[in-house]
């Protein structure tokens, strides 16, 4: 049931109010009557905070459902029934009335790239173009409204070629003659490809003479001249002259990155790749209590960043637990959608192709052991057959020369597995890294990649959860959307947004809201080594917590997507609120 008339049942006392599903109808806060004391010698009160009346998933398997908890000190005091938390609260106790609203921990997102969702948020976006014309249009409305002069750089990001009618890779000539002044670079989606018009390929000295890079290509006209798409490593030849943003520009992305992130219920995120320019930023707005967000940060492979960052050591829990450098990010081939995954065959609809490699594989292992010998994680991304065969071949080596137990080495995406490797991963100790919403996206033409073989090895959740396996999930922003409850609807039904198709696609790989929900919470925290602080609403944890309006462990699966976030709380303290975004008071 709805609420239809949420004004109506504002208690006068309500300091923040919302609309959620079935009886419970708003959220209240107010001071505790000083009458109320702690009286039991187990927990040390009064508690600052106790939320109560609510329908809380603790994701603690000692107790998993309670209707209350209280939180002192940024931290949770106690998890359990509103008569027991009520004991906790003293005469400067805030407390909330839940009012049967449902609440689960803090949503973490695993694989998330912020610097990069600040950067399309100020950029034209192109997600969801349905043509090419379309792609360039809006391209031409983002720099009507930035005011474009002459010669400045415009970027975007978001074309899929797979959307358009003829499915093909763009050329230039189009872009060009929308832009024939200045430069224009275009990302692909999944960011393993991009398009840039004449003017950007005459500044980074692109001719028909330019060679593909090893791990890269070009694609190239009948004449043998440059299209304009770059996949990969070849990327880099464009981007190395592209005009880095200043630190007040970045540092604003960060900022609105943040709040976006805070909007849809995420208090953290695994951020793979960062180099040591946006770290800085990271650390400096942490310092400064501005970064409203726990990142644990896999530092770009470059290996100037690596030597740095090696020599500092492991890095957790920094500035109150908000940032995390311990982990590296590396890469092993492409993205299927741009045909630079590497595969074991060449592609189904591309028998001349099966991939590229991004980083040699002997370098692979070569950091892997590095990494072992001085206490770092290691991400390596891998979304083929062959790159993730090549990862967990180059893991085992690393492992064999320097044996460690609970490494927790990553890989991220997880994409398409070999059904001989799909054992290796518990083997190892190794973790999938994946994204359920890639699922999703790429279901209505990765079968034409793959074939009817391989496509079972493809988004297994299922087969890996059942090897023995956990599975922190994520969404990859901005090549998803930063929405985490699309991944949870994605991972338990195996449909887009409107229902197709019937029954999920290759339903026997779902996963149960359980899990779904861990996924999203416990199993992040245990991938960032974070499970005895986070990840779920249990005594000593940080207090993070998103209040949702409706119950989605319930609610049938078509109203999964309906919800909506009320609010996001971050060691005890609100920092997203639906209700005063919206101006609702009372």
């Amino acid at each position: 049931m709805r609420t239809k008339n949420l004004a109506a049942l504002l208690g006068s006392v309500a300091l923040t109010a919302f609309s959620v599903t079935g009886t419970a109808q708003s959220i209240a806060s107010k001071s505790i009557d000083p009458s109320h004391s702690p009286r039991h010698s187990g927990v040390a009160g009064p508690a600052d905070l106790i939320v109560i009346n609510g329908r809380v998933y603790t994701v603690d398997d000692s107790r998993p459902l309670v209707s209350a908890f209280a939180v002192k000190n940024g931290r949770i005091l106690f998890a359990g029934s509103d008569i027991e938390v009520r004991s906790l609260a003293g005469p400067r106790t805030r407390v909330v009335n839940a009012v049967g609203a449902t609440v689960i921990p803090g949503m973490v997102d695993a694989h998330a790239h912020l610097a990069g969702l600040g950067n399309s948020l100020a950029n034209a976006n192109l997600a969801g173009s349905r043509t090419y014309d379309e792609a360039i249009a809006r391209v031409v409305t983002h720099s009507r409204n930035a005011d474009a002069k002459a010669g400045e750089w415009i970027i975007g990001r978001g074309w899929d070629q797979d959307l358009w009618p003829d499915k093909q890779f763009p050329t230039h000539e189009a872009l060009t003659r929308a832009f024939p002044n200045n430069p224009v670079v275009l990302e692909r989606i999944d960011g393993h490809a991009i398009l840039a018009n004449a003017m950007a390929m005459r500044a980074a000295k692109i001719t028909s003479a330019t060679p593909d890079p090893t791990g890269g290509r070009l694609f190239r006209l009948a004449d043998k001249s440059p299209s304009g798409v770059f996949v990969d490593n070849a990327m880099g030849l464009i981007e190395r002259v592209e005009p880095a943003g200043t630190l007040q520009q970045t540092t604003r992305e960060i900022l609105a990155a943040v709040k976006e992130a805070n909007k849809w219920g995420l208090i953290g995120v695994h951020d793979p790749g960062e180099p040591r320019r946006i770290i800085d930023i990271f650390e400096s707005l942490a310092k400064e209590g501005k970064f409203n967000l726990r990142n644990y940060v896999l530092v770009s492979g470059d290996s100037a960043d690596v030597s740095y960052y090696m020599k500092l050591g492991p890095r957790s829990d920094l500035y109150d637990g908000h940032i995390w450098v311990r982990s590296i990010k590396l890469y092993a081939d492409g993205a299927l959608g741009s045909r630079g995954a590497a595969l074991l065959a060449p592609y189904s609809d591309d028998a001349s192709n099966a991939g590229l490699l991004v980083t040699p594989p002997a370098e692979l292992e070569r950091i892997a052991e590095l990494a072992l010998r001085t206490g770092f994680q290691v991400g390596v991304h891998a979304i083929g057959d062959r790159g993730n065969r090549i990862v967990l071949d180059a893991y085992e080596q690393a492992l064999r020369a320097v044996p460690t137990a609970d490494h927790r080495f990553r890989i991220e995406h997880a994409q398409v597995i070999s059904p001989q490797d799909m054992p290796r991963f518990a083997q190892l100790g190794v973790i999938p890294s994946m994204q359920t919403s890639h699922q999703t996206s790429d279901m209505r033409w990765a079968e034409t990649r793959l074939g009817q073989e391989r496509i079972k090895g493809a988004y297994a959740w299922r087969s890996l959860l059942n090897s023995g396996v956990i599975i922190p999930n994520g969404t990859d922003f901005p090549v998803e959307e930063v929405n985490p409850l699309i991944s949870f609807h994605s991972a338990v039904t195996r449909q887009d947004s409107t229902g197709w198709p019937q029954g999920g696609w290759h339903a026997d790989q779902v996963m149960t809201r359980s899990e779904a929900l861990k996924a999203m919470t416990i199993w992040p925290a245990y991938a960032g080594f974070q499970e005895k602080l986070m990840g779920s609403i249990t005594p000593g944890k940080y207090a993070d917590f998103v209040v949702l309006d409706h119950d989605i462990m319930t609610v049938p699966a078509s109203e999964i997507l309906s919800t909506r976030v009320e609010s996001t709380w971050i060691g005890g303290a609100k920092v997203y609120d639906r209700a005063a975004l919206h101006g609702r008071t009372n």
